[in-house]
Parts: structure tokens; C-alpha cells; sequence
């Protein structure tokens, strides 16, 4: 099996950013906008490169910003979160230039399970950073960033 090339992937924009005019009520209310941006991976890596040392984000909060910066309402949450993964990929692969995409964390804190190594190299990263890691749940258990909102980098 050929294996994915991640590099190129965050480094396709296709035609990308583009701002599109949701006209479906439904698409509307469930987004919270009629303006949704869809940005290219890139621009995820460049903010996510952003981020320092023992500082985290949110996907949420990327995606305010990308909205923002593109004069739209809501940035496409599909795409968002298949790009912040070939990000995290790409990264992965490279022997230098690295992206920090284990400080950037799903909602309330929570690591990502679709990183490479999954929560737990999320949870090892993060720790060496300083972060307090924590887990809930008994049968389906997650992690968290205890405190994370602390932590918060603003753009």
C-alpha cells in the first residue's frame, strides 16, 4: 500500500481559501452563519507554528480566526478537521520544521485521538511542555488538558 504523502497534501490549496454563501436554512442555523470560509491546510500550519512553547489552542478558536481573517461567519468545520490532521501528519514526517500541532486541542480541552501516537504521544508532549493531563470517563475514558483555558494563546 502506497503511503499517503502528508507534505504534499498541506501544500495543495486546490482553490482554496474561497468563501462560499450557505443557502440552505437548515446548513444556516446548524453552522451559525451564511458565510463559511474553507481555508487551505496551509494556513492551519502557519497558525498552529504560531503557537509557543507551553501555550495551547483550540480548534474552535482557529477557526474563529480563519473566519475572521476571510470576512466570513463560520469556517468550514469538515474540512478544518481534516486539514489540522494532515498538518499534524506532515509534521510528524519531517525531520525538521516542525508544526506543534499537539498544542492544539478539540473542544474543553480535549486531546485528539487522530494524532499521530493518539492521546497518549498528545499527552507525552504535552506533558514536557508542563501541562497537567487529565482523564474522565470510565468505560469510553478521555483526556484533557487540566486548567487549559490558562493556557490560551490569542492571535
Amino acid at each position: 500500500m502506497k503511503e499517503k504523502d502528508y507534505e504534499a497534501m498541506l501544500n495543495d490549496n486546490k482553490d482554496m481559501p474561497k468563501v462560499i454563501e450557505l443557502t440552505d436554512l437548515k446548513s444556516i442555523e446548524r453552522f451559525g452563519g451564511k458565510k463559511m470560509a474553507i481555508c487551505p491546510p496551509k494556513d492551519y500550519d502557519d497558525l498552529i507554528k504560531m503557537i509557543p512553547e507551553n501555550k495551547l489552542i483550540t480548534i474552535q478558536d482557529l477557526r474563529k480566526y480563519l473566519a475572521k481573517k476571510y470576512n466570513a461567519d463560520i469556517t468550514c468545520p469538515l474540512t478544518c478537521g481534516i486539514f489540522i490532521n494532515i498538518v499534524a501528519w506532515a509534521s510528524y514526517n519531517r525531520k525538521d520544521n516542525i508544526t506543534p500541532y499537539w498544542r492544539c486541542l478539540k473542544a474543553n480541552g480535549e486531546l485528539n485521538s487522530k494524532y499521530p501516537g493518539g492521546v497518549l504521544e498528545q499527552k507525552r508532549l504535552l506533558e514536557q511542555e508542563g501541562h497537567e493531563i487529565i482523564s474522565l470517563g470510565k468505560k469510553k475514558i478521555k483526556y484533557y488538558v487540566k486548567d487549559y483555558k490558562e493556557s490560551l494563546y490569542t492571535f
